[in-house]
């Protein structure tokens, strides 16, 4: 009431004393909604029957409610040619388009990514990519769920099935650490698309490209749908469940007295991670356990028993929206966990956030939050977190560390000092869904369920009551890196590895030596893989669509989801351990989610004292010559992971590797910006087109696991590293220059 003519019921704020005419009691807004309704359809063309979005579409149904019956236009619609391809991803049909500008505001405002706009006026007026600017978001997935009509539809999808021929399955995202809800949409028994969930309280109503089209690995030719067990031909031969577990046992039982390790990946629900931990404890008898298949130390493992595990929400993405201040190390919110990054970029737009990233460079992703940089070579992170109090003293400011800084001795120290110096928050950030579950559920050497120290005898008295037998291993475990140096010089006897893809680890090669080495490896695994290919029995489990589970995501939230695909007839983890430690004489009463359940309800959280974290050095600082450099390295969201395996188009819009350099290192090789340069060492070389940055001099960045650019496949370096660089035309003039440093650099 009070208004001239009616208003748009999307665009108008509710107000106090407001009073409200909808069409059920206003012929005018009746009449209103008929009119627009008719203008929307004079050149919207009439091919629901072959619409993606037929079944599913506002604009269908409010022409049903209030369009007309019979169309008073008589002249030829608009045309346009199509579809338009705005990435590998997306696909344009602008006849379709009704100029919402849902899609641009989205990339623009929520995104950060004005890569698609409304060009040209008038009639003429269609959304628009850059020609030298193609639509590479990370989140353009998210304008094809918010199109109200089909002007977008996503490549992977398009023609492909009707809504209502789909059966829909809530379930949260197993690509990162930050929880999303989403929805699986499956047909036959095969995944054809999800769509991102609306949680307010986590994703809102978003995800990343990654977890909406990084699925089709489940179907790829290489998964495994049969135990198989190595022959004395040496070869790995199909068998059944019973003749393949009953291998494994026998394995195992002969390797139990000279020690068995186990290596689970960062992938694992919470019910499969404990059991893993029950697993090793009473039937394997050993707390070599660990789930970290990445650069770690003993460091982060004191860092994560006294501040993250069993400790439940102390910093949740409400405190980010909320926060003041936010210092980031170790940590690339767009590249490592996506949501993280809208919500930072949110607070940052809207309330005044300032983010302050501790790097040798501002990202992309950082550029768009704005981010002051506190630039530093790699390994320089302790010094810089030792004297940057000012930068978090506001209260309610937080420290966000990624798993990266177990990379830098001192880093998971002095991160956790400044928090105890300034009030602050501290907020632990991995990568994988799994890694924040493993943690609580104790897949780690020095930790039981719940933050319980393994030795602490009260705490291993507890859970021995618990499961049923008299005593557990008293001392801290091997990790990974202990694990696989033990197995490769013949102290372990065996090895039980799931989901664990060797190019993750810093040293690929020697892995496979110690897969070779050791008497039996048991693989618990969906695909081939190097592990499998060295295995003596491989045991294929379930993926994330085929089993229900819980995920816990960074905050430390429950995620629960249930089985889209329940008719495969592919097991779990739990329930093929269960039924393995059978085998061994054990009962681990894991048969289901709700018998872990049940247990995991009936652990207490450590609520001893925690211990203290020891003070660790920082590494000597390298000193690279000239033609050298600190090597600096990151993982990229779309890089060569094996979850983004069978899907071309997602990888259509994966970022170019580059390397980067500053002005002054390039001009002191001779390298030009675009040219192409060589990151080497003893071991191999890394050659991609240049990018001059803003880095520290003699300091070069490479992506860590990208097509081109594996850093441990190939260098065999990690962060921090010398390695050698120079420009292509160099090395193929001068065969074997920089040989010495070349050398220097694998030491």
């Amino acid at each position: 009431e009070g208004q001239r003519k009616p208003v748009a019921s999307c665009t108008t704020p509710v107000a106090d004393d407001m009073v409200v005419h909808t069409q059920h009691s206003s012929e005018a807004a009746a009449s209103a909604q008929r009119g627009v309704m008719e203008l929307l359809l004079i050149n919207h063309p009439l091919d629901c029957p072959v619409c993606d979005k037929g079944g599913e579409c506002p604009l269908q149904n409010q022409a049903m409610s209030s369009g007309r019956s019979q169309s008073r236009f008589i002249d030829a619609k608009r045309i346009f040619e199509k579809p338009v391809a705005l990435s590998s991803e997306i696909l344009l049909d602008r006849e379709r388009c009704v100029l919402c500008a849902r899609c641009t505001r989205f990339s623009d405002e929520i995104a950060g990514d004005p890569l698609i706009d409304l060009a040209d006026r008038g009639a003429l007026q269609q959304v628009s990519a850059y020609v030298d600017q193609p639509f590479e978001s990370y989140f353009s997935g998210n304008t094809v769920q918010i199109c109200p009509v089909g002007a977008l539809t996503g490549t992977a999808y398009r023609f492909r099935a009707r809504p209502f021929d789909l059966v829909s399955t809530p379930s949260v995202c197993e690509h990162c650490a930050s929880g999303c809800a989403q929805r699986t949409d499956h047909r036959r028994g095969k995944v054809l698309r999800r769509l991102a969930g609306d949680d307010p309280e986590v994703n809102e109503e978003w995800n990343c490209d990654k977890g909406r089209w990084a699925f089709a690995y489940t179907t790829a030719t290489d998964r495994l749908r049969h135990p198989l067990v190595r022959g004395k031909d040496g070869e790995l031969h199909e068998t059944s469940w019973g003749q393949a577990l009953s291998a494994a046992a026998t394995g195992l039982r002969s390797a139990i007295s000279g020690g068995v390790g186990v290596l689970t990946g960062g992938r694992i629900t919470v019910e499969d991670a404990y059991t893993y931990s029950r697993f090793a404890r009473t039937v394997l008898h050993t707390n070599d356990i660990d789930f970290r298949v990445r650069e770690h130390s003993d460091e982060e493992a004191g860092f994560l028993a006294a501040h993250i595990a069993g400790q439940g929400f102390e910093v949740t993405y409400d405190d980010l929206s909320a926060a003041p201040a936010v210092l980031l190390v170790g940590f690339e919110p767009e590249e490592e966990s996506p949501i993280v990054y809208l919500r930072l970029r949110r607070a940052v737009r809207t309330a005044g956030l300032r983010v302050h990233t501790v790097a040798p460079f501002v990202s992309p992703g950082n550029h768009k939050l704005r981010a002051k940089l506190v630039r530093t070579r790699p390994g320089g992170e302790p010094a810089v977190l030792n004297t940057a109090d000012r930068l978090v003293s506001q209260p309610g400011s937080i420290v966000i560390v990624g798993e990266r800084l177990a990379a830098t001795p001192g880093g998971l120290f002095a991160a956790a000092g400044l928090a105890a110096r300034t009030g602050a928050s501290l907020a632990w950030i991995p990568r994988r869904a799994g890694d924040r579950g493993a943690v609580e559920a104790g897949v780690l050497p020095n930790l039981l369920p719940g933050g319980n120290p393994v030795n602490d005898n009260a705490a291993r008295a507890r859970f021995a009551q618990l499961w049923g037998t008299a005593d557990l291993p008293a001392t801290h475990g091997r990790p990974t890196s202990g694990i696989l140096s033990a197995a490769r010089y013949g102290y372990l006897s065996g090895l039980v590895v799931a989901g664990v893809d060797l190019d993750d680890l810093p040293d690929p090669t020697g892995a496979e030596a110690a897969l070779e080495n050791t008497p039996f490896v048991l693989s618990l695994e969906t695909r081939r893989s190097a592990v499998t290919e060295r295995a003596d029995v491989v045991l294929p489990v379930a993926t994330v669509a085929e089993k229900s589970g819980t995920f816990v995501d960074w905050e430390g939230r429950p995620r629960r989801f249930t089985a889209a695909l329940g008719e495969t007839g592919m097991l779990p983890e739990h329930r093929v351990l269960t039924a393995l430690a059978r085998q061994l004489g054990v009962d681990l009463d894991c048969d289901s989610t709700t018998a872990i359940g049940r247990q995991l309800a009936d652990i207490t959280p450590w609520a001893g004292a925690r211990p203290d974290l020891e003070s660790v050095l920082p590494a000597a600082r390298p000193r690279p010559g000239r033609g050298e450099a600190v090597l600096a390295s990151w993982r990229m969201l779309l890089d060569a992971g094996r979850l983004q395996d069978n899907e071309p188009h997602l990888a259509g819009t994966a970022r170019t590797p580059v390397v980067r350099l500053s002005a002054a290192t390039a001009a002191e090789i001779g390298a030009q910006d675009g040219g192409r340069v060589a990151v080497s060492s003893l071991f191999g070389s890394i050659t991609l087109p240049l990018v001059i940055d803003d880095l520290p001099d003699r300091v070069v960045w490479i992506p860590m696991n990208s097509p081109g650019s594996q850093v441990y496949r190939t260098l065999r370096a990690g962060v921090g590293q010398v390695v050698l660089i120079d420009p292509e035309t160099a090395r193929a003039g001068t065969p074997g220059a920089g040989k010495a440093a070349a050398g220097k650099a694998g030491q």
